[in-house]
Formats: structure tokens, sequence, C-alpha cells
């Protein structure tokens, strides 16, 4: 039996699907008599497009990726889907003329005319190549993509066996796509690596009709009617997920257009669900679909998977799926991966509530690029997201990342049900004191409703009448109710701040964005005094010397965040400050705030400036000025102390 694994646009060209890696695998290791190879429709996609049309590496990444909550990528493909070049292109210009430029626009439309032309290639090729059963895998914006191939191939050639997963065939959706498309026979629902080797085997062994009733969450067919059977009740153990086979894809991405346009990495999985969200759900997520369970491989299987695979593709920038930082890793594969020599760059999720010790294991293992989930700087918005983390949390991390060196992708997030504009007043008045962390990858954005989170399932949480996004319905033919059951993203009437609360935030986080590769804050600790170097344009101040022993102890102490009451509480403790009261403390944190020297949220305060990379230096070069200098506190607004140098921090890598 031969099986064809079909990954359609847009799944992203720099990463081989880790899904069909792992469905190849699981096929070449568990259904006797079958082969299976994977067709990079994606990659041959970025050669037939450039051949016809000015497309380059950046429309790509949008259709992919950047696009998704407008949804442009599916509607170009909804012309393969429906046999129609112009298909519902009026209800798409009145609608996203107001929201894409003039530019995008065009392509957008001229993509969508000549794509037809490419599945109908793509799927006499799939024909050609005689397959018994061909699956597709449908992520984020490859639904339309993936559908319009099945149907092609399905018209060729009837006897061949079309079966759909992934992350937009969870739950609901599968059963969606199955009843409403009669080309696809199978959805498998969920994880597939139990289920779809089942399927092949009941297809190979002629006993399909009888077999399909008894796996789970298989969408099938009986006597013409679709049927989906009850979802699994839990997901796979860790020892049942097996490592990705990812042949032919660094070949092929060799051998076209898109080889000038990335760098590849590889795609590994440590774990699936999440382990915070089985205790907190965080209100706005969906990213777990039906299966919140936290599990994780061993750490001998991982630290293998890892070797083995940067070894046999020669690759070592990896992208690590997990969506939340098995914390056992810290003690057991990173320093193996540390010792193992390996110069690894890797990309992961992890909580903002770690401390810089584990960051700097992290730092030194390689995964340079984190993304911690920050969402917002006030507490009391991250309450009502049940993030679990303070505001003041979350910019040490920002601080801690940019001393250890690691690059922090986040996003901020705004449209919570409660939060109000005095939330965010203090954060905007003190956005430009960060200017020399890592800034959001983008404006904020005003909250999606997805499906399987909190706000989708919960109407008390705030959102009532739900109605699948706007594109669905220029996208598909079909009526509200299927679509309701097909969408990953739904409307919902906007709650939180209003728009001039957003602007001003928003503006805010340009100037950021605009200003950060030039700002620096840095401390050096010299023991007897600490020296704070800061360039940053909202405040004139080069560099301040503390040498108070008191003030040294505040300073230490706000390392990590504080209340005044807990800061007098311990600073006190040593005898020799017991005659030093609150208010000595309150007129300290007061007059750093003023020189954003500190950050203060929710009744807490912490300080903003990472350790300077190259302390010997610094020691040089403010010996060299000492005795310039003004007194303990004042501000030198000289420049001769800006020499220093400021953590080092790659720009953080955009997200969908």
């Amino acid at each position: 039996m031969r099986v064809l694994l079909l990954n359609m646009p847009w799944s992203p060209i720099d990463l081989p699907s880790l899904a069909l890696g792992i469905l190849k695998r699981s096929v070449d290791e568990r259904v006797a008599g079958a082969t299976c190879e994977v067709l990079h429709a994606n990659l041959e996609f970025t050669d037939w497009i450039t051949a016809r049309t000015e497309f380059s590496a950046e429309d790509y990444e949008y259709y992919a990726l950047s696009s998704y909550f407008l949804g442009c990528g599916d509607w170009v493909f909804s012309s393969a889907l429906y046999d129609d070049p112009h298909w519902k292109e009026a209800e798409f210009t009145e609608v996203m003329t107001a929201r894409l430029r003039a530019s995008r626009m065009r392509m957008t439309k001229e993509l969508h005319a000549v794509v037809p032309e490419f599945v109908a290639e793509i799927a006499q090729r799939v024909v050609d190549l005689a397959p018994d059963v061909v699956g597709l895998t449908s992520t984020f914006q490859q639904n339309t993509a993936a559908l319009a191939a099945a149907r092609h191939i399905k018209r060729l050639a009837p006897h061949i066996v079309t079966v759909m997963g992934g992350a937009n065939c969870d739950a609901e959706q599968g059963a969606a796509v199955h009843r409403n498309f009669p080309f696809v026979d199978y959805v498998v629902r969920g994880e597939g690596e139990d289920a779809f080797p089942r399927l092949l085997e009941a297809v190979r062994d002629g006993t399909r009709a009888e077999a399909a009733a008894g796996i789970p969450g298989l969408c099938h067919r009986t006597g013409g009617a679709p049927t989906a059977n009850a979802m699994p009740t839990g997901p796979l153990p860790p020892a049942a997920i097996l490592p990705p086979d990812y042949s032919g894809y660094f070949e092929r991405l060799a051998a076209g257009v898109a080889r000038n346009w990335v760098e590849p990495k590889l795609v590994v999985e440590g774990a699936r669900g999440c382990w915070w969200g089985e205790k907190h759900h965080c209100t706005f997520c969906g990213l777990n679909g039906s299966f919140m369970e936290f599990r994780s491989k061993s750490p001998d299987t991982f630290y293998e998977e890892i070797t083995g695979l940067a070894e046999r593709h020669r690759v070592l920038d990896m992208y690590v799926v997990d969506n939340i930082l098995d914390m056992r890793y810290l003690t057991s594969v990173l320093p193996r991966i540390v010792e193992s020599g390996h110069d690894l760059r890797m990309h992961i999720e992890i909580k903002a509530n770690m401390r810089r010790p584990q960051l700097q294991v992290l730092a030194d293992a390689g995964l340079i690029y984190v993304q911690p989930g920050i969402e917002s700087l006030n507490s009391r918005v991250l309450d009502l997201m049940d993030k679990g983390v303070s505001g003041c949390q979350n910019v040490r991390m920002l601080r801690d990342a940019a001393e250890t060196g690691l690059s922090v992708s986040w996003n901020y997030l705004h449209g919570f049900p409660g939060e109000t504009d005095e939330d965010y007043d203090p954060v905007i008045r003190q956005l430009p004191a960060l200017e020399h962390l890592n800034p959001p990858v983008d404006l904020s954005a005003r909250i999606a409703i997805e499906r399987f989170s909190p706000y989708f399932n919960r109407p008390e949480l705030g959102f009532t009448g739900l109605r699948p996004e706007e594109h669905y319905f220029f996208t598909y033919d079909l009526p509200e109710e299927e679509l309701y059951d097909l969408a990953y993203v739904f409307e919902a009437p906007e709650r939180g701040i209003g728009e001039v609360t957003v602007d001003r935030l928003n503006a805010a986080l340009a100037t950021w964005k605009k200003r950060h590769t030039d700002a620096r804050l840095t401390h050096t600790d010299l023991g007897d005094e600490i020296v704070l170097v800061s360039r940053r344009e909202g405040y004139d101040w080069r560099s301040l010397r503390l040498t108070d022993p008191f003030h040294l102890a505040v300073f230490r102490l706000l390392d990590q965040p504080h209340s005044p009451a807990a800061l007098h509480r311990k600073a006190t403790a040593d005898a020799a400050f017991a005659d030093r009261t609150p208010q000595d403390v309150a007129v300290l944190l007061t007059e750093w705030t003023a020189q954003g020297v500190v950050f203060t949220d929710g009744g807490q305060y912490v300080h903003l400036a990472p350790a300077s990379v190259n302390q010997d230096l610094l020691r040089l070069d403010y010996m060299s000025h000492l005795y310039a200098r003004p007194a303990d506190g004042s501000a030198d607004t000289t420049g001769a102390a800006d020499s220093a140098a400021r953590p080092s921090a790659a720009p953080a890598p955009a997200l969908p």
C-alpha cells in the first residue's frame, strides 16, 4: 500500500511539517506492507508562483502567518476549492478594502485568480504517483488549500482514499469538515499517531467499513451518511509520541527558490498540553484544543531526538513547539545539550515567572529565543487573563532576558472584560523607562475569541453572541451554523478599554520599538557602589552612582519585585539600617521611579537595569571618571560614562 502525505500552502517554508514527519514514521514503523512519502507542495508552490508573479518571501510569510486573523491566506485558495477564479471577490473587496493596503489587495486578488491552476497541477501529480491513500494536514491558513487538493484528487481518481487531519480538524471543526465536503473520506480528529495507522491497516485489509466505527475521533461515512465517532477519552501517553522523519524536506528546499528566502529550522517536540493550563486556563487561549493534559517525553528520549535530528540534517536552528517548557528539562536535557558542544539555537515557550538562573540555563543551552506569554504589564489585567504572574514579574523577565542574552518574543493584548483605562495609564507613563528591553513584536492587539478558550466555552466570563469571524463568510459557501462549527476565530462585542486608550498605548509602544535599538540601561555592582548607565530619550541623565549603603541594599533587593513594606522590613533587618523609616523607602522609590530606574505596578517595585555585560571594562571606564562625578544619587548628564556596552539581544521573531 502506498501512502502519500501532502503539505499544502500556507504551511511555513522554513520548517518541515512536524505532523507529517510523525505520521510518516508512524506508517513506516507500524503499518506492515505500507510505504509513505511526503509531497512538500508548499515548497512546490514557491517555485510555481515566482515563475508567474512578483512574489517574495515576505509575501509568503504574510499569507502563512501575519494575515491569519484576516483570513487572507484561506481566501486565496477558496477559488480552487470552488472552481471559480473570482470566488466571492466582490464580498472580499467590500470587507477588506479598509484593512489592506492597495498593493496587498492587488496581490491577494492576483493569487486568488491563478492558484486553481496550481492545485490542478498538484492533484495531477499526486494521481500520477498512484497512492492508495492521501493524507492532508491542515493548520492555520491551510484549510482551503488542503480541501481544494482533496477535491481535485478525488475528481481525477475517485478510488484514492482521502484523509484530513491537523489542528483545523479538532473536535467540532473536524466533524464540520467531514459532513460539508464529501470528497474527504475520513477526518482524523485529535492526535493521529494511533488513529491514522489503524485506519490504514483497515484500508489495507479491506475492513475499513467495519473498523472505522472503532477508531476514536474518526469521522467516516455509514451508508453514505457522515458519522463522527466520540473523541478519545484521553491523550496519548508520551511514549506513544514518535520522533519525526523529515526525509526529503531539506533536499526539496535546497532545490527550489525558497532556499534563497529562509534559513531552515528543525521542529522538535518534547511535550504536549500545558501544565499551567491544567491549573489555570488562560482565558483567551485555545491552543491546546481537545487535550490540555500536560505530558512530556523522558529527558533521555527528548535529548536523543534533539541531537539525533541535528546530526542527521546538519541543522542547528530548532523550533521547540511545546506550549510550555517542562521544568524537569532545566536540570536534565538542557545541561546535557551544553555539555554536548552542539551550538544549538532554539526557540521555546516558557512561563514569565522564571528566574535569572533558569534563564541562564536556557541561554547556555542555545535557547536564544523565548516566548514567555507576557501579554500585559499590569497585574490586574493579568489577573483577568488568569496568567498567574504580575506586571513586575513580566518586567523582570524582560530585564533578566536582556542580561542573559535571550531575545523575548511577546505580544501586548487588550480588550479583556473588566479592564479599565486606569489599568493602562500607569503602564503607558512608564514605557519610556523600558526602551532598553525587548518591545512587543507588534502594537497592542484586541484579543480574538478562539475556539477551546474559556472565553469561548464560558459566556459568563464576558463574551456572548459569538459569530464566526467575517472572513469565513466570504471564504466558504456554508450556512452560518456550519461555519460556527468550522471556525476557530470568532467575532464578539468589544470589551475593555476604548480606542482613545488603545491609541495612547500603541503610540507609546511604537515609540518604544523605534527607540529600542539605541537605548540602554545597565548597572555595575562594584561592591561599595553601584553605577548605572542610561541612554534613553525620555531621561536626561547618563550615569548614576549609588554609594549610600542603605540605597545599595534597597537596590539589590529590587532585583526581585517587592512592596515598599517588604523592602523596609528586609533592609532594616540589618542593624546598620535600623533607624531608616518607611518614609525613607518611599522617597527613594519615588525618586528612582521618576528616573526610570524602577518599574512599579500593583503596589510592587522592581529595578530595570540588567547587569552590564563586561564588568571589568565598565570598572575601568568608571574609574577614569570617578572623581569628576557628583555626589551619591545625582545624575551625570555629560555622557562621560556612556561607553558601557548594552546586553546584546537578537531581534524577536515575528508571530502570527
